[in-house]
């Protein structure tokens, strides 16, 4: 198992997968739909019969069928695309029995990974550390998710005496753009649950997720010659950033944790004369991110009546809601994955999720699906790795999850 999983995860995290915000294709990259069409031709390779691309949504789906009649059907799905950092020419380094110490990614550059800077590095002394070269992300996120679902596929195909329910597999694009999910077709995976394989460390699970958010808020300014604007101009500049002084200013990412919700000023552009401003709006709690979205929206009206005109308008859209709302309906999902984890004496890291994943959109189309980890550390950026015992323990939980899940 773990030569496969070595061989796959070098060869895929060297693609350059990364999503495009700024393109209207679907997927909004090229190379997302080649490295789904490598994976078609995977699934054929390791004895998959169901297996089809939807060019309309960038989703490949196969199916391995069931050898068992009173198991569930259940689902794995993970990401194509790597998030927004560079991932052009990525040289992933092999670490052997890993000695506990600093990690010297690139000579050349004097880039060093210090254990006093991650000390979460001295949890994997002894085993095979795969990193960067320092000047690329690694792309386990979700490369690493990835080439563990194909090897539960392997797992279950060289060993037919193992029975199981439909395994159902899913690689979307987009995701770290928070458009692939949109396009999901759920109808065309008929599990009774998912899993997205998209989260960090050993034992981490999810199953909250906040309620997500953005305002679109446009500032009109009166643009006049600076020698001449006594009296006249209006600085749709200095109104935004008034009125950004005016929430509540511990109501931030920086000073909120566990389950408080935030507001984020997340881009802020424009002149004198016309300003954007966007803000990503966050709360587990329904309830309270009703009421964030609805203050936002007074004190819009609150800037607008001291003004000598209405100058500040917003628009409000809705990203993903709290997973947790569908899944707690039914747990069966979560305690077959808690139970999996035990089986193989991993401690559970249940938390919720400060963000939203796949899933977060999915089980709301019907489909619950909580997310669980890969094993990877340090995801979007330059010092992330992974090691390839975790890659194969998370593999294990995986099979474990498909063995637990008879039928009650």
């Amino acid at each position: 198992m773990r030569e496969k999983l070595l061989e796959r995860f070098i060869s895929y995290v060297k693609i350059n997968t990364r999503s495009d915000p700024s393109s209207t294709s679907i997927p909004t990259t090229k190379s997302q739909i080649e490295f789904a069409l490598i994976l078609k031709e995977e699934l054929k390779r390791i004895g998959l019969t169901t297996i089809s691309y939807n060019e309309k949504n960038g989703f490949l789906v196969g199916c391995l069928p069931k050898n068992a009649e009173d198991y569930l059907s259940i689902g794995f799905i993970a990401h194509l695309d790597t998030a927004d950092f560079n991932a052009e020419n990525i040289s992933p380094l092999i670490h052997p029995n890993y000695d506990g110490k600093d990690v010297c990614l690139n000579k050349e550059k004097d880039i060093i990974m210090k254990v006093t800077e991650f000390p979460n590095l001295k949890d994997y002394v002894g085993q095979t550390l795969i990193t960067t070269d320092g000047t690329t992300l690694l792309g386990a996120d979700d490369k690493a998710g990835i080439v563990e679902i194909l090897s539960v596929l392997d797992y279950f195909i060289s060993h037919p005496e193992e029975a199981h329910g439909d395994i159902w597999v899913a690689f979307g694009p987009d995701e770290e753009i928070g458009q692939g999910a949109d396009h999901f077709d759920v109808s065309a995976f008929p599990a009774a649950f998912a899993y997205t394989i998209d989260s960090g460390r050993v034992g981490h699970f999810e199953y909250e997720t906040f309620n997500a958010a953005q305002a679109k808020i446009t500032i009109d300014g009166t643009s006049v010659h600076p020698g001449t604007a006594y009296g006249m101009m209006v600085n749709a500049i200095k109104l935004g950033q008034d009125f950004d002084r005016r929430l509540p200013v511990d109501d931030v990412p920086e000073k909120t944790r566990d389950k408080e919700g935030f507001y984020l000023l997340h881009d802020f552009h424009g002149t004198v004369d016309q300003v954007e401003m966007i803000y990503i709006i966050r709360d587990h709690d329904k309830g309270l991110f009703e009421k964030r979205k609805q203050y936002l929206i007074e004190s819009v009206e609150k800037a607008n009546q001291e003004l000598d005109r209405e100058r500040f308008s917003i628009e409000l859209k809705d990203q993903y809601y709290n997973m947790k709302e569908i899944i707690e309906k039914d747990m069966k999902c979560v305690k077959i994955a808690l139970q999996a984890m035990k089986n193989l004496n991993i401690e559970p890291i249940v938390t919720p999720f400060r963000g939203g994943t796949d899933g977060s959109k999915i089980s709301y189309m019907g489909l619950p699906t909580p997310n669980i980890f890969t094993g990877g550390e340090n995801f979007h950026g330059q010092y992330e790795f992974i090691t390839l015992e975790v890659m194969e323990m998370a593999t294990k939980t995986l099979i474990e999850i498909v063995k637990e899940s008879k039928e009650m």
